[in-house]
């Protein structure tokens, strides 16, 4: 590195953080000094520290197994409600796919793939303690609305770092619930030595509809090729596009006022939706002395949905205290509080209630007029044929779906070094959540009997997960320059709770008075309990061999309350091996090089309690007498956990003093006796019984490149890319080969399903039933006959992605992500809807004179036999499934910042040390796709059971903000 000179005007008690391609960050407190000579190590050796399982600290270069690190301020200044969402595209084997349904949103996150049936969730740890991240509930295809996921909760601006410990390997320690992975989030503390400071950061993000349809434009309102001539008329046709070409002329509507029969515009979607506005600001108080360091903060969200009248509310409280008690005795106490308010979570997928039936207006229909939504007497605006198909704006402005959450996140770590070389840890981490509900189908909704309406939901709902664990930790020189090793060994009791109360009832007696006591017929009280506990002992061991090879074990006995008495523990081993070859073969390119290989072998638990006994429940009342009623879930008295078997290889590389970097992984995993429940024929008093037979395999590869192609004094470019690759396999269901059913989507003619044999999930659809020419066949009325359900893909991809390039010049920064996906495909609802309602391009074929589909007979003639348009659409292609099943593949433009910093010298005088200027963008342009009228990613629920379904869903957004950072001085 060359020797560089420089001046900083500074306060006597400012900390200097100096960073330079290829070298070790160094933190040098000024202390009063007026000159300072600093001389940076070289880190092309791979020589820092990086956060690993229990919250142990390892030196990177002798870890045998995948892990990477994403920096907090790549995640703060393009915000997201759900900081998940802004992983996407940064790390190689994670993908991420939202719930389009408004701010705070859930998060699906696959690490490496499916890796199980449930593909559930990876295990979220914050400062060492697990965080409960739980689906608070979604949507199917019987509607529904997303409430939002644990990792939700967490403030972009509080994160200092988060490492994805992507292996079983690296992830073993955490025992059952890591099978899907662990996110280690670690938050921003103060430091050492640095005085007291201030800092200010305020966002602003506007959220505009990106309007993804393409719909025709040339035919409007009506049926059979004739515009509605009543009002009764218009109403049965306000979603149906069969009538007439749009001529202007005066047309009478479901309001019996006439309108133009025209198209209403390329904007008539957006303008039903509103602009999102979400203000983020944060307040945040650091310092620290000889001894200790702390970091306060104070955040405040407000989000505003594009749906009118809803909202997200959030206040974080973050405190992180770090204190030597004695040179030997360290004290750390981490406490994150939230305090979350959401106003009327918008409905999903089905039609009750649900705003976003806007999406398949007539193309004549201008929005507006179905504004307000509510008649002269406040009842709903009938507007269609369907009552279940609610007015848009009286979705929007008159049902009621109000959230509240208040939760605190702590943990308290007392660490005491009897040597440099011997520690022990004790830690207690308590997660404790309050939720609260209220949900309203309000008086006038035309689908609610007697038009009262009723009270959905009103509950709480309170869970708390409480860890006790303790650590002794041993590292030390056996021989001097020959053999080292790192010991480690604990254990860990780990309480959860669950309690939920909810009363409902309807229709009300007054009107539009929205409370438990003005409800008619109450319903019986819905209460849910249940408790589980696990006790764990762990240990993990590295012994380092002349630098160059760490070999690594670890090891974890589980036992758990969910499973029998007499089977209920199970131990789980890992092995690693770290190998550094360029300590032995010198090079001249090659700065660093590793091999390194990892077999892990870990659990899981079944994701309910109770399920080895008969427990039996108190039901309704019949002339006066309570009844009971069991679990129509038959128990399993031999309950035992899944296993999932990992193997990986990997390696490391750099070149040219850092400059270059490659990662690369090839890992095959496969579960054992996964837990499913498998269907039983009523007869047997039970419907369903938890079975222990699901199999599933993945193999796949991971690379991340990264590289400093331009080092200047004042210019800097930087990219990067991730690169993943996984193979997904179901290899066993039940002991029959069963094929599972999951989730559907409203029109009900495809489903998602587990195959034998099969990437899953897979799209079960109906196609076209062809001869042995490949022809279409068609019946006598000229309707094309379908196939029963067959395999149409998995709705998982197989390849994804991102590319990220950072442009440093003087005192600008320019950055932008860039993310992919291939192999997947899409089951669309918003495409069967299109074809049936004659909204769907494919539709104007055979408008004027019937549709003559290509194909032959029964008898394999050709086909001549003319079809009414609508007739052939609705009645015909509408029940040809595959055809809604779309290209899932997309590259996105993901996210673009550009910010200029005023430094110190700039703003002598003033309090301030810097100000940073941002503009940001999110989901800015869809470079690539093949999903006509659709994003790629809509989806309506973050659950496996529906990846890659959609329909009635938010459409997308395009996202544009400033964000301003101020530190003050010290």
């Amino acid at each position: 590195m060359p020797t560089v000179t420089f001046t900083l005007d500074v306060q006597p008690n400012t900390v200097l953080t100096l960073s330079y391609i290829g070298y070790a960050t160094v933190d040098v407190a000024v202390g009063g000094k007026s000159t300072i000579t600093i001389t940076l190590k070289s880190n092309t050796n791979l020589n820092e520290v990086v956060v690993t399982a229990l919250g142990i600290k390892k030196e990177e270069k002798k870890l045998g197994y995948a892990v990477t690190t994403v920096k907090g301020d790549l995640l703060d200044k393009a915000k997201e409600t759900n900081v998940a969402y802004s992983l996407e595209g940064r790390v190689a084997g994670v993908s991420i796919s939202g719930v389009s349904g408004g701010p705070g949103s859930s998060a699906r996150i696959l690490l490496r793939g499916v890796t199980s049936g449930g593909a559930g969730s990876p295990l979220f740890v914050i400062n060492g303690v697990p965080m409960d991240n739980t689906q608070r509930g979604s949507s199917g295809e019987w509607g529904g609305a997303d409430y939002g996921d644990g990792i939700s909760n967490i403030n972009p601006d509080d994160v200092e770092t988060i490492t994805v410990l992507k292996g079983q390997s690296a992830s073993a320690l955490y025992g059952s619930r890591a099978s899907n992975g662990v996110i280690l989030i670690t938050t921003k503390g103060g430091k050492k030595n640095s005085g007291f400071g201030v800092e200010f950061n305020t966002n602003y993000q506007a959220d505009k509809v990106n309007n993804t349809t393409d719909f025709q434009t040339t035919y409007g309102q009506g049926q059979h090729g004739v515009k509605p001539a009543s009002v009764d008329g218009a109403q049965q046709s306000s979603r149906l596009a069969w009538g007439s070409k749009l001529d202007g002329s005066s047309t009478i509507q479901f309001d019996g006022k006439s309108y133009p029969y025209s198209a209403a515009g390329t904007n008539n979607l957006q303008n039903f939706y509103r602009t999102g506005n979400t203000y983020t600001n944060t307040v945040s108080f650091d310092g620290g002395g000889e001894n200790g360091a702390f970091r306060l903060s104070v955040s405040d969200l407000n989000a505003g949905s594009i749906v009118r009248n809803s909202n997200l509310g959030r206040k974080t409280f973050n405190l992180n205290v770090n204190q030597n008690v004695t040179p030997k005795l360290n004290i750390a106490v981490v406490a994150n509080y939230l305090i979350e308010n959401s106003k009327n979570r918008p409905s999903l997928s089905d039609g009750p209630g649900n705003p976003n039936n806007i999406w398949f207006l007539a193309p004549n229909i201008n929005q507006s007029i179905l504004n307000p939504g509510i008649a002269a007497n406040g009842y709903e605006q009938v507007w269609t044929d369907d009552p279940y198909v609610t007015n848009p704006y009286f979705a929007a402005n008159n049902f009621i779906n109000n959230t509240g959450r208040k939760r605190l996140i702590s943990s308290l770590t007392a660490r005491y070094n009897f040597t440099d070389w011997i520690y022990a840890q004790a830690r207690l981490g308590y997660d404790n959540i309050n939720d609260s509900r209220f949900k309203v189908t309000p008086t006038g909704t035309a689908y609610y009997t007697g038009l009262m309406g009723g009270l959905d939901e009103q509950s709480t709902a309170q869970s708390f997960e409480f860890n006790a664990d303790g650590l002794v930790g041993v590292k030390h020189t056996i021989v001097k320059d020959l053999l080292a090793f790192d010991f480690s060994a604990g254990a860990n009791i780990r309480k959860n709770q669950y309690e939920y109360t909810s009363l409902s009832g309807g229709p009300f007696t007054l009107p539009f008075f929205y409370s438990y006591s003005n409800v008619s017929v109450k319903n019986p009280a819905n209460y849910q309990f249940n408790k589980s506990e696990v006790h764990s002992a762990y240990y993990t061991a590295d012994f380092n061999i002349k630098s160059f090879l760490t070999l690594s074990t670890t090891g974890r006995y589980d036992a758990y309350s969910k499973l029998p008495a007499n089977n209920l523990s199970i131990f789980t081993p890992s092995v690693s091996a770290s190998f550094l070859f360029s300590d032995l073969l010198k090079l001249p390119t090659l700065d660093f090089g590793k091999l390194r290989v990892s077999y892990a072998k870990t659990s899981g638990e079944p994701d309910k309690a109770y399920s080895t006994s008969a427990y039996y429940n108190l039901g309704n009342q019949i002339n006066g007498t309570t009844i009971g009623n069991y679990s129509l879930d038959l128990y399993n008295l031999n309950l035992k956990p899944y296993t999932l078997d990992e193997l990986e290889i990997g390696t490391e590389l750099k070149f040219f003093n850092g400059r270059l970097s490659v990662d690369a992984d090839y890992f095959s995993r496969k579960t054992h006796n996964e837990l499913l429940r498998s269907q039983l024929d009523p007869a047997a008093g039970f419907n369903t019984r938890l079975i222990g037979t699901q199999s599933f395999q993945n193999r796949g590869v991971e690379v991340e490149i990264k590289g400093t192609p331009v080092q200047t004094s004042t210019f800097s470019w930087s990219p990067s890319i991730n690169f993943t690759y996984v193979k997904n396999k179901v290899l066993k269901t039940d002991d029959f080969g069963t094929t599972q059913t999951l989730g559907t989507y409203r029109p009900l003619n495809a489903n998602l399903a587990y195959v034998v044999g099969l990437p899953g999930p897979q799209i079960m659809a109906n196609d076209y039933k062809r001869d042995a020419g490949g022809n279409i066949i068609f019946n006598s009325d000229g309707y094309p006959e379908t196939t029963a359900r067959i395999p149409m893909g998995s709705t998982v991809p197989k390849i994804y992605g991102g590319l990220n390039n950072d442009f440093n010049y003087k005192h600008f920064n320019l950055s932008f992500l860039v993310d992919y996906r291939f192999g997947g495909k899409i089951l669309s609802a918003t495409n069967a809807y299109s074809i049936f309602r004659g909204l769907n391009k494919i539709t104007l074929d055979g408008r004027e004179g019937g549709v003559v589909g290509k194909g032959v007979t029964e008898a394999g003639t050709p086909n001549t036999k003319s079809v009414d348009a609508q007739d052939y659409y609705q009645k015909g292609l509408y029940n040809v499934s595959a055809l809604n099943v779309l290209n899932g593949d997309f590259i996105k433009l993901r996210q673009v910042t550009f910010g200029y910093t005023f430094t110190s010298s700039f703003l002598n005088g003033s309090p301030f040390n810097a100000i940073t200027v941002s503009a940001v963008g999110r989901n800015l342009w869809t470079i690539m796709k093949h999903s006509d009228n659709i994003d790629p990613e809509s989806g309506f629920s973050n659950n496996i059971n529906y990846a890659g379904i959609e329909g009635t869903s938010l459409p997308a957004t395009r996202t544009f903000g400033i964000n301003v950072n101020f530190k003050f001085r010290k």
